[in-house]
């Protein structure tokens, strides 16, 4: 909830392009609806556990509910006037927001022609009987709750019928874009729309009154797995996506002008309970679709474009196989092209000393160009083998429809092992004139590529690639046993060594030498880390910090974590490289990965850390850290109060430093 409030802020930041604004409410109401389906949803079933001695645990998750439900209402309203702020300002650049009662003449004929042309016959009530659930329903969209009346002569209320309208977003969008009139861009709700044409929608039917409430809901997302050893891994997933459906709702958002009898049969309906989140809101809820808010042809009020940078020495004509067996590479998206990356696949694919290709997989882009690379690899007489993730959350429908097509293909591909998601992101390429290893800290997926901040490293590092292959040996043949000397391996000994890498620095800063940690992460929850981390710092050891999102650290505490400086940014793209520097008495030892301090990637997860050995990239990273901890511009302290403050006070006249802004300007300036 901290995390997501620095989202919020964002989004209040004058500063801040104004469409770029409205995009960062559309990402506060998406997190928060994956809160609700995952973590809350997890919270819930403790509470509802038939199980006396879970008592004390289930009297913590209480109070944690109650916590998080005074966060939401309190954030809710700072979101709301944020909305309202940026629709006046909208106003300011010609952009209109208008609803069903404000429209001209001409713009409802528009609407009208609108609903008959195109509207029609995707607006499908479903009436509200005594009897009827919503459980089927997805909590994907938005609905409208309707009451419809027909009034006789005299104003007496003859009959009542309750309906839900599904609203058609997946087809339409949720904005509709009316004529311009005088320089001016008009935007209709499409709730607002479907208000409108309610009289259209029920022709026929002699309603002489219509009134329309918008309300959404969110499911317990956690799938039932079957488990039936009879049923195939992909069969299981492929049902258990399904079940998701029948979540129950644990989170009902609604219009608080919305009357008490329709309220009453949405909540039977749905199934509502007391231990289930209410929220009494204003007109509009579902507000992640403001992530695609139309720009109305005003670029101006969005980022300016950082084109990304392709790598000159990475994008000649000479092998690119050839360049990485010559010295360590690196890419860092978005501000280098993820069409390097893909280059390496392709050349992969079609260079005839290749012979094998190997790959974890954990999401992917919808039209994926690393699948094309590694079918083409296939088909040329590779052999390819992949390792996908099926329980990728919310992308497990569509890992299973490119396991299906890869299948086809001809390409080995594996499921992972029973109990643990395969969350490190590794390619093994093996060549007749030595093999080369990628590792990075993010997804092999274009749509991240071009918004979260990942690192890649390509090596021909010997006991490096040796070890990465040793990983997918590990995934195909989970018992054998194996040691990773160069790679940090989880659930193998991962924690064991970053406690030990954490115990040197201790070490030696009690012999006077050289001691400190840097860091970039996204998450630190690691109760254990946590405490080493503080054991550390009260010891002397300097630790500074780049967390995205959630911190179990709490910095300042007298004699424990005064040492400890924690900076989280939210800027344009999504940080999301992990990156670990330490020390080491001067002999600086560095790691990237897919790991994060969470006892799910130590503990559940197959996750590598490798080290960096090449020096220029080593100074890369250390500036990626530094620039982090320097931002003033969009940093702010996390420091457990959740009070989100900046690094420097906003009215200081001091310049502020961009950490994003500065590393795309270094890294083109690198390229020239």
């Amino acid at each position: 909830m901290y995390f997501n409030q620095r989202i919020l802020l964002e989004a209040a930041r004058p500063e801040v392009p104004l469409l770029e604004r409205m995009s960062f409410l559309g990402i506060y109401s998406n997190n928060l609806d994956e809160f609700f389906r995952v973590r809350i949803a997890t919270l819930n079933r403790i509470i509802e556990y038939g199980d006396n001695n879970f008592k004390k645990e289930q009297e913590i998750v209480k109070q944690t509910l109650k916590h998080i439900g005074k966060l939401h209402n309190q954030y809710y309203e700072q979101f709301e006037k944020t909305f309202a702020d940026l629709l006046e300002q909208l106003k300011k650049e010609n952009i209109f927001v208008i609803k069903e009662t404000e429209m001209t003449p001409e713009q409802k004929e528009y609407i009208i022609s609108f609903y008959r042309n195109k509207l029609n016959g995707s607006t499908n009530p479903l009436f509200l009987n005594n009897s009827s659930l919503l459980n089927d329903q997805t909590d994907e969209n938005i609905y409208l709750a309707i009451r419809l009346l027909r009034i006789d002569e005299n104003g007496k209320e003859k009959e009542k019928d309750y309906a839900v309208i599904e609203l058609p977003v997946s087809e339409f969008g949720r904005f509709i874009q009316l004529p311009e009139s005088e320089g001016r861009t008009y935007l209709m709700f499409l709730d607002d729309v479907i208000r409108y044409c309610l009289p259209l929608i029920f022709i026929g039917m002699e309603y002489t009154n219509y009134e329309a409430y918008t309300f959404k809901f969110t499911k317990d997302a956690e799938m039932e797995i079957d488990s039936d050893l009879r049923t195939g891994v992909l069969q299981k997933i492929s049902k258990g996506v399904k079940s998701r459906k029948k979540g129950e709702p644990i989170r009902f958002v609604y219009d608080e002008q919305m009357p008490k009898d329709l309220l009453k049969r949405l909540i039977k309906s749905l199934n509502v309970d007391k231990n289930d989140t209410r929220v009494a809101g204003g007109r509009y809820h579902n507000f992640k679709d403001l992530m695609k808010f139309p720009d109305c042809g005003h670029k101006e009020l969005k980022y300016p474009q950082w084109p990304p940078i392709f790598k000159k020495e990475l994008n000649g004509s000479e092998s690119i196989l050839a360049l990485i067996r010559q010295k360590d590479r690196f890419l860092h998206y978005p501000y280098h092209s993820f069409d390097t990356f893909i280059r390496v696949l392709r050349e992969a694919a079609i260079n005839k000393e290749v012979k094998s290709i190997k790959m974890t997989l954990y999401r992917l882009a919808k039209d994926s160009k690393v699948i094309k690379a590694l079918i083409c690899a296939a088909k040329n007489g590779k052999k390819v083998t992949v390792v996908i993730e099926l329980l990728a959350r919310f992308d497990e429908a569509s890992n299973i429809n490119w396991s299906k097509k890869m299948q086809d293909a001809g390409i080995h591909v594996i499921f992972g092992v029973e109990g643990l998601k395969i969350h490190s992101k590794l390619v093994h390429i093996s060549t007749n004139h030595g093999d080369i290893a990628c590792i990075s800290t993010g997804n092999f997926h274009e749509g991240n590529a071009r918004t979260y901040t990942d690192y890649a490293i390509m090596t021909a590092h010997r006991p490096i690639v040796r070890e990465v292959n040793a990983v997918f040996d590990f995934i195909e043949k989970p018992y054998t046993p194996v040691n990773f000397r160069e790679l940090l391996v989880s659930p193998n000994d991962m924690r064991k060594r970053l406690i030990a890498l954490i115990t040197k620095e201790i070490k030696n800063k009690e012999q006077g030498k050289e001691a400190y940690i840097l860091a970039k992460v996204n998450h630190i929850t690691d109760r254990t880390l946590v405490e080493k981390l503080y054991e550390a710092s009260t010891a002397g050891v300097r630790i500074d910090l780049v967390v995205r999102g959630n911190c179990s650290l709490v910095t300042g505490i007298p004699g424990v974590s005064e040492n400890i400086h924690i900076n989280g940014i939210i800027d344009r793209y999504l940080e999301h490289s992990r990156i670990f520097i330490f020390a080491n008495a001067g002999e600086e030892k560095y790691y990237i990965g897919s790991s994060d301090l969470m006892p799910r990637n130590l503990d559940n997860r197959i996750e590598v850390l490798t080290p960096v050995y090449d020096k220029e990239i080593q100074a890369d990273l250390k500036r990626v850290v530094e620039y982090g901890l320097q931002d003033t511009a969009k940093g702010r302290i996390v420091d457990g109060s959740g009070e989100n403050r900046p690094l420097i006070e906003e009215d200081a006249n001091i310049p502020l430093f961009r950490s994003q802004e500065k590393l795309y300007m270094d890294y083109k300036a690198d390229n020239e």
